[in-house]
C-alpha cells in the first residue's frame, strides 16, 4: 500500500535537501500558506493518483528540457495527462530549436533535484538562474497548484496566484505561459 500522510500545514521537521529548506523558508518569508503530504517515493503515475486523492487535486508534470548543445534549459510545467509533443512545444515558444529531455546531471546541477522530484519551485535557487520557466496555460489559470517540494517524498499544494505573483517574481525569473 502506498503511504500518503494527512495534509500538514507546517514545514518538515528535518529537511532532505537545501532546496527543500529554501522552499519552506521562501513560503514563510512571502506569507504563502501551503498544505503538504509526506509520501512513499512518488515516482509513477499510479503513485501520483494516491497523492492526488489526498491533496485534492492533480499533481502537475514538470519536465526539464534542453537544446542539443545543452546550453539552453527549460522547466516546463504541464498537466500530468497532457502528452509532451516537442514540435508543438517549440512552435509555441516562437520556433525555438528542437528540445529533448535534459540529462540527470544537468537536472541536479541546475535545479537541485534528482529525477522524480523535478519542480518549478527550484527557481528559487541561484543555480537555476539560467533556466527558462514555461507553464501550460491550463495550469496557470487554475486556482490551485500541486507539485513536489524538491523531494520525491513530499508534495505541496499552494494557490497558483501565490506561485505566479509572489514565489516566481521573488526568484527573479520570468515565466512564459503557452
Amino acid at each position: 500500500m502506498f503511504h500518503v500522510s494527512d495534509i500538514i500545514t507546517t514545514p518538515p521537521a528535518e529537511f532532505a535537501s537545501p532546496l527543500q529548506r529554501k522552499v519552506y523558508e521562501t513560503f514563510a518569508a512571502l506569507d504563502i500558506p501551503f498544505g503538504r503530504v509526506d509520501t512513499d517515493p512518488g515516482l509513477t503515475m499510479e503513485d501520483c493518483r494516491h497523492i492526488d486523492a489526498k491533496i485534492g487535486l492533480r499533481i502537475v508534470k514538470t519536465v526539464f528540457l534542453c537544446n542539443r548543445q545543452q546550453t539552453e534549459f527549460r522547466l516546463y510545467v504541464t498537466p500530468d495527462d497532457k502528452p509532451f509533443v516537442t514540435r508543438d512545444f517549440c512552435a509555441a515558444l516562437g520556433g525555438i530549436p528542437r528540445v529533448s529531455f535534459a540529462p540527470a546531471d544537468k537536472l541536479q546541477a541546475l535545479t537541485g533535484v534528482q529525477v522524480g522530484a523535478t519542480t518549478i519551485l527550484s527557481c528559487i535557487l541561484p543555480e537555476c538562474a539560467p533556466v527558462h520557466l514555461v507553464m501550460d496555460r491550463e495550469i496557470a489559470e487554475s486556482e490551485w497548484f500541486a507539485c513536489t517540494d524538491g523531494t520525491p517524498t513530499c508534495f505541496v499544494k499552494i494557490r497558483t496566484k501565490d506561485l505566479l505573483e509572489k514565489y516566481i517574481p521573488h526568484s527573479g525569473h520570468h515565466l512564459t505561459v503557452i
